[in-house]
């Protein structure tokens, strides 16, 4: 497990389950460790297990009192190809067809999506995976959860993806508290792959048993005093235990407001504590994995695509940009920077959030429609009444065309979902079961509700002319099977979303059936997709292509590897993950465990 390291006083799970507040966490760390890690995401706690394991000092730093980052409230998948449980299940897979597949799919080509960075995100995936394995973590593989562009060259249908069982956090103890955690479906154990059976509860004997299964996991919680968490929470809440058995210290409520620099290299960070300022220096390196700026109008408005609103986000609330921005003093390039993890969202014309999305604690939670979408008898229009999109596409697809749409045509933010009444008995919408449609939706001009489509498209501000267009070639569509415009349902991802009792197509109903109904759409996201210029081993590049010395990035924080592009469900999750393991290699002297891993076949061993 490498040499005795430098020991920072900070108990191991065994000696203390304390939440120590951030003064005195900090006491105990001491003013210098070899390795700092900013944020607590996919990317962290990995770093610090590389860090032990090589037998040196290590700090994570959490600017909010919850631990987990954007990576704990997400669906908490890891797009991982060629990842080792395919290889147990028989699922085949390949190094060339993966590349094959990203080529084919990742097209923007800018520094963070470089050929070296995407090998490394590929090779280096796999063994990855079995590191974490190998100190504790649990996968599955979700059985189904294509890829979301399987019908390219090298696509998958059968599933790339990991996840993390259910997870009981009574094991964390009092850290219970500080695991951060989805405000959305809080309390349900129920993983997202689960969801799209779940939705069809009304329709199939598969939804029936899932709903089912989700309510015998709920008894069984209830009579035993099970704290179930699911998703991305499973994920982090399984490693931060792991972190706390290997007395890795994490601390909460310690915000960095800026880089400690000597020359041109950084060396440490400024803590910004009620109680004060305190720096702690790093021996070797910084990492961040702080996020990007989501909820930061000021950098949206600078870096956005217009219109673009902080309020849209359901991003973490951590999200404000303010490392980033450290960063860029100190003179790191940044790139793709009006890119984000784009997730269809609705909210009134007027910007009123609807019933539901507002949270006990007054906190906004936007829905994200990247399910619903996908169901029959709905549509997206522009204002023109006019369709642009696959709505069964990846919500980042929906996203960047939403906003192409804009820049081309200015009629598209927002656009409208407009669905029938078949829709609406049959399938749930944001909080509402099947067949509800709360009154307050109505009433407050969130839904629109009318016994004609032209008389819908007067409410939303449509065009009626182009909105009927749009549904009569629609309706013939559905009635051949065949969306001849977008491909709607060509792929195994689109069909996965659908409902297979509806035939020819399952994504495909007619708009038919009074009375009609319509919701405003907005391009909200979980995240960004542009942010610092990394290499392939994760060290922050100038401009001019040179490293900042001592500073490395992971995670939203930098220009993502996957460009523009979601090629699988958690792609932004494995590439933290892979580019915060490479990271903790590089910064502490043991690159060349990395490099084996690039001059390898995927498969082998990495404990």
């Amino acid at each position: 497990m490498g040499d005795a390291g430098r020991e920072s006083g900070w108990p191991s799970m065994s000696q203390s389950r304390i939440a120590f507040d951030a003064n005195e966490a900090l006491d105990r760390i001491g003013s210098e460790v070899d390795l700092i890690v900013v944020g607590s995401g996919a990317g962290s706690i990995i770093a610090g297990l590389v860090a032990k394991q090589l037998g040196r000092s290590v700090a994570i730093l959490e600017k909010q009192a919850k631990v987990g980052g954007s990576t704990a409230i997400s669906g908490g998948v890891l797009w991982t190809p060629c990842n080792p449980l395919m290889a147990e299940e028989g699922v085949a897979d390949s190094q060339e067809r993966a590349r094959r597949y990203f080529d084919s799919v990742v097209t923007y080509a800018g520094p963070g999506t470089s050929p070296a960075r995407r090998e490394a995100f590929l090779k280096v995936g796999p063994p990855m995976v079995e590191y974490l394995r190998a100190r504790g973590m649990q996968f599955f593989r979700p059985e189904g959860w294509a890829d979301y562009y399987d019908d390219r060259p090298g696509g998958e249908p059968r599933s790339r993806c990991l996840m993390a069982p259910l997870y009981d956090a009574r094991a964390l103890g009092p850290w219970a508290a500080k695991l951060a955690r989805s405000p959305v479906g809080a309390g349900m154990p129920v993983h997202s792959h689960e969801l799209p059976e779940l939705y069809l509860a009304k329709r199939t004997w598969r939804g029936k048993a899932m709903a089912l299964r989700l309510a015998g996991r709920m008894l069984r919680a209830k009579l035993t005093g099970a704290d179930l968490v699911s998703n991305g929470a499973a994920i982090q809440g399984r490693l931060l235990e792991i972190a706390l058995r290997e007395g890795i210290p994490i601390v909460p409520e310690a915000p960095v407001v800026d880089l400690v620099v000597e020359g041109d290299r950084a060396v440490g960070v400024r803590i910004a504590l009620a109680s004060g300022e305190r720096i702690l220096r790093a021996r070797a390196a910084v990492l961040l994995d702080a996020g990007g700026f989501s909820r930061s109008d000021a950098l949206r408005g600078r870096f956005g695509p217009a219109p673009t609103r902080a309020q849209w986000t359901a991003a973490n609330p951590g999200d404000t940009g303010e490392v980033l921005e450290a960063a860029m003093r100190l003179g790191a390039a940044v790139d793709n920077m009006d890119a984000f993890w784009w997730v269809p969202t609705t909210q009134g014309v007027d910007g009123r959030w609807p019933e539901g999305t507002t949270m006990p604690d007054g906190s906004l939670a936007p829905w994200t429609h990247h399910l619903d979408l996908s169901l029959p008898f709905s549509i997206v229009v522009d204002r023109r009444g006019e369709r642009y999109v696959n709505e069964s596409a990846s919500y980042m697809e929906v996203g960047e065309r939403m906003h192409e749409r804009e820049r081309s045509h200015g009629a598209a933010i927002p656009s409208f979902v407009v669905f029938d009444g078949l829709h609406r008995r049959r399938y749930p919408w944001g909080t509402a079961l099947p067949g509800v449609t709360p009154k307050a939706w109505l009433e407050s001009g969130y839904m629109k509700k009318a016994d004609s489509l032209g008389a819908l498209a007067a409410q939303c501000g449509i065009d009626p002319g182009g909105l009927a267009k749009t549904v009569e070639r629609w309706n013939g569509f559905c009635r051949s099977g065949v969306d001849a415009d977008f491909q709607r349902g060509g792929r195994f991802f689109d069909r996965a979303h659908g409902d297979p009792t509806v035939r020819p197509n399952p994504n495909l109903g007619p708009i038919s059936t009074p009375p009609f109904y319509a919701a405003a759409m907005v391009p909200s996201d979980v995240g960004t997709a542009g942010g610092l210029v990394t290499d392939a081993w994760a060290r922050v590049l100038r401009e001019d292509g040179g490293a900042i010395e001592g500073l490395y990035a992971t995670g939203n924080s930098t220009a993502s590897v996957m460009g523009r592009t979601y090629p699988g469900a958690g792609a932004s999750i494995a590439a933290a993950f892979v580019f915060g393991f490479v990271a903790a290699h590089h910064a502490l002297g043991a690159a060349e465990r990395i490099e084996a891993m690039l001059d390898r076949p995927a498969g082998g061993s990495a404990a």
